[in-house]
């Protein structure tokens, strides 16, 4: 009985990850063995950097809440703490918004929270 071979598919899969290598430089793009390499190590930092962007947004954010904080003579760990106990429920998101945008809002809040 003669070797079965389903080309069609085996085709389908190379010009799917070819697909997906459009665009870069040299033989990751049109090599097929290059380019499997080149996106697979492509979508590992992908999947890592996805975490990774939450963790810099959030600094990002604890650093502009600080430094609307320390403007106003409080700390950020304090206010998060006062925060926390007058149960003013505000994400660092928003609370960075707040203090970048309108800054007579952060105060209020500020004050709110610390008195």
């Amino acid at each position: 009985m003669p070797r079965s071979v389903n080309s069609v598919a085996s085709r389908q899969r190379r010009k799917k990850i070819l697909k997906q290598a459009k665009g870069y430089f040299g033989r990751r793009k049109n090599v097929w063995t290059v380019a499997k390499n080149a996106v697979e190590k492509g979508l590992t930092y992908a999947y890592r950097d996805r975490k990774n962007k939450k963790r810099t947004f959030r600094a990002l954010w604890i650093t502009r809440i600080n430094a609307g904080a320390r403007e106003l003579g409080v700390s950020y760990s304090v206010l998060i703490n006062s925060l926390m106990k007058k149960d003013i429920a505000l994400d660092r998101k928003i609370l960075s918004d707040i203090a970048i945008t309108d800054s007579a809002t952060f105060e209020k809040i500020v004050k709110t929270a610390t008195s």
